[in-house]
């Protein structure tokens, strides 16, 4: 059993923590607050600080960056702390397994591959593609290893309230109301399930053949939010939920009074056309498969 420094106790870190400890390891978990599960050693620290986050990943194993500011922050707080995770690497020996997101590919037409270029032109994409890079200089230097775990959008147990599939889309289901989307109903988007990020996570940082290169969650074929809530009311034995979009034009006038609703024009193309990421290379490389859908939505119900 080894030490792993877990940075981050939102939807992914909790899940990564907790699974780690069910295998009998050593955790750390590193949060502002010092929150974190049962079991865990609890740290409260800003991840911006090279000298602390040193401290605390010395005689580590693995150091997991899942955290996550807020999108409308990226710009002005990932630098910092992206430089104090690979500050951290690089002293401790530690391998650096960086959660990932599908941004920094931009529109494309086809299934996402990770062999595809980093192409966005949105600033806050181009500062994950930025985070990568460096990382991966660092990496083909010698100085640290490194891999990192790209998903698309996020859904299962521990989602948050910012999860398309959370609890904006579960209530009204369950009520048998009329789920209010922000996007079309009919286009189809691939879903990560939470529980397959940890355990994609953790695989990455103790396989030498994952680092030094992206992967994708292992991740179920796509469907559309009307195809969801249709097989998610077949679990709960209920007739297929209504849908309603709002008009694009309200969407944007919100972004007026809210920086989270004025951010969703950079990520509306993820949504107005098929946004399909391909996880062969994971699963093959690696034996690992998505969770059935239906498994996945039955534990996201319960």
């Amino acid at each position: 059993m080894g030490k792993h420094v877990v940075v981050g106790s939102g939807q992914v870190g909790g899940h990564v923590a907790a699974r780690l400890l069910a295998q009998g390891h050593d955790v750390t978990v590193v949060t502002r607050s010092g929150t974190g599960p049962d079991g865990a050693t609890k740290v409260a620290a800003d991840v911006a600080d090279q000298d602390r986050l040193i401290e605390v990943t010395k005689g580590a194993d693995v150091l997991y960056n899942c955290v996550n500011p807020r999108y409308h922050r990226w710009l002005t707080d990932w630098p910092p702390m992206a430089a104090s995770f690979l500050a951290a690497a690089e002293a401790t020996g530690a391998v650096y397994v960086m959660l990932g997101n599908l941004y920094a590919y931009g529109p494309v037409t086809g299934p996402m591959t990770e062999d595809l270029p980093l192409a966005s032109t949105s600033p806050k994409a181009q500062v994950r593609a930025r985070m990568w890079a460096d990382a991966l200089a660092a990496h083909e230097a010698g100085r640290v290893r490194v891999t990192e775990v790209r998903g698309s959008d996020y859904f299962g147990p521990g989602a948050t309230d910012q999860s398309y599939l959370g609890d904006r889309f579960l209530v009204p289901l369950r009520a048998g109301k009329t789920i209010q989307l922000v996007w079309p109903a009919d286009v189809t988007h691939s879903w990560t399930y939470l529980p397959d990020v940890a355990d994609a996570l953790i695989v990455a940082g103790a396989d030498e053949r994952a680092w030094g290169r992206p992967w994708h969650v292992p991740t179920a074929e796509p469907l559309t939010f009307r195809q969801i809530g249709e097989r998610m009311a077949a679990i709960l034995g209920r007739p297929a939920p209504k849908m309603s979009t709002l008009p694009w034009p309200a969407v944007r006038a919100a972004g007026l009074f809210s920086p989270m609703a004025g951010e969703m024009r950079h990520i509306r193309y993820q949504f107005v056309a098929p946004f399909v990421l391909d996880s062969s290379a994971f699963q093959t490389t690696f034996g690992v498969r998505p969770t059935p859908v239906d498994e996945a939505l039955r534990a996201t119900l319960g």
